[in-house]
This record gives C-alpha cells, sequence and structure tokens, in this order.
C-alpha cells in the first residue's frame, strides 16, 4: 500500500479527495477522530469513514462515486403495486439509536458501525445533522430503516437494512420523493450495489460528484426539521 497520511486528532484537516489510492479504490487518510466537526468536514469534502475494529479509522473517497438524483428514483410495476398497498409507513427522526444498532447487527457478513461509529453519529443526530428513516408495519412493527447525514442540499445514505420483503424498496422511494420535494440535488449511496442501481442509482466521476458537493453543501433545503414530515406511502409517491 502506498503511504498515506496520517490524521492528527488535534489538527482538523484532509488531503483533497483527488489523492485518493485507486487500489483499494478510494481510500485517502488514516487516523483522527469522530469528532462532529471532522465527520461534517469529511462530509462536506466528499470523504467518509469506514473501518473495522482491529483497524484505524480509514477515510474513504471512491472514484466513480455511486448517486441517486431524487428525480430519477426508478419504481418498477411490482414495486408500484405494493405502494398502492400501503403495507408500510415511513417516518423519519423517530428511532435512530434502534436504527443505527440494526444497521449494523442485521449484517450477517459483519459490521463497520462499531460501538465508536455509534457514539459519534448520535451525536450528530443530536445536532440535527444526522437522521434516521424508518419503515414500519401496520401492526405498528419495524420492517426496515436507514440513517445518513444531511448537509446543505445534499444527503449522505450510510447504511439501510430491510426486515421484510420490499421495505427497503419502499423507504428508497419515500426518501427520494422527499427529498426531491425538500430540494435536495443529491443522495449519495458510495459505492454501487445491484439493489440501489435497480433503484436508479447510477456512478458518476468524482470530479463531479465533488462539483455537486461544492454548489449544494451550503444551500439551505425547502425542510430541515425532518420530524415534521410522516405518512403511510401510497399513490401518492
Amino acid at each position: 500500500m502506498a503511504s498515506l497520511p496520517w490524521l492528527d486528532p488535534e489538527y482538523l484537516w484532509f488531503p483533497p479527495a483527488d489523492e485518493a489510492l485507486d487500489d483499494p479504490d478510494g481510500l485517502l487518510a488514516l487516523g483522527g477522530d469522530l469528532s462532529p466537526e471532522r465527520l461534517i468536514l469529511a462530509y462536506r469534502s466528499g470523504i467518509f469513514p469506514w473501518y473495522s475494529d482491529d483497524q484505524p479509522i480509514l477515510w474513504w473517497s471512491p472514484d466513480p462515486r455511486c448517486v441517486l438524483f431524487p428525480d430519477e428514483i426508478h419504481v418498477s410495476r411490482s414495486l408500484r403495486r405494493t405502494l398502492n398497498q400501503r403495507r408500510f409507513r415511513v417516518t423519519f427522526d423517530r428511532q435512530f439509536g434502534r436504527i443505527i444498532r440494526l444497521c449494523g447487527s442485521t449484517r450477517p457478513e459483519g459490521t463497520w458501525i462499531t460501538d465508536e461509529m455509534v457514539a459519534a453519529y448520535t451525536e450528530l443526530h443530536r445536532r440535527g445533522v444526522a437522521h434516521s428513516i424508518e419503515v414500519w408495519t401496520p401492526r405498528g412493527e419495524l420492517a426496515g430503516g436507514m440513517y445518513g447525514v444531511a448537509i446543505g442540499r445534499c444527503f449522505f445514505g450510510e447504511s439501510m437494512f430491510s426486515l421484510q420483503t420490499n421495505a427497503s424498496k419502499v423507504l428508497m422511494v419515500h426518501l427520494a420523493n422527499q427529498l426531491r420535494l425538500w430540494g435536495y440535488r443529491v443522495m449519495d449511496c458510495q459505492v454501487e450495489s445491484s439493489h440501489l442501481l435497480t433503484m436508479g442509482a447510477r456512478s458518476i466521476p468524482r470530479t463531479e460528484f465533488l462539483s455537486i458537493l461544492s454548489a449544494g453543501v451550503d444551500e439551505v433545503p425547502a425542510q430541515t426539521d425532518w420530524r415534521l414530515r410522516w405518512t403511510w406511502t401510497g399513490t401518492e409517491v
């Protein structure tokens, strides 16, 4: 591995995202901390943390970058039937702590969502920067969820889980619809997955992603209090 900069926890700084390695794709720096100020600077700069318990903090900015533009969400015929059946209810910021922990514990392959990460993003949530999206059944059972970070008119999806068929797809459609209504430019999905691609996500060059961020992170969205919106998903989505 090429030499990478070690970040000093006392010094709030990142190298430019375009200095990230090609192999492994996007690895930019090591060390530092997960303070709210550093995390916010990272997201504003197109960088995110991703590491395991036995590693130092690793900071990434892959190229290309997987994103979903809210007005490009794809709703298949079968998914539209599910939406019309109103089988799920979607809420925002109701159970952030539960959602972030389930994002980690529901992955059979293991997780990067360590206790340190949970504490860091919970503090971001307390400051109104990190948000959760919850999907519920009519009986009030949790069916799926996601957490992420909102800065300006950019939303950075971090992790998602599904406990029932189609719950994560309903979540994505509803979230994209709300982001569009609130004037968000983009939802960052970080890296490609088949699930995201079928929902309308696509990969763009890192330079294009950074250009979107430079324009969007200082803009004010139409909605800043996520808790104001919750509804049964249906034909209105």
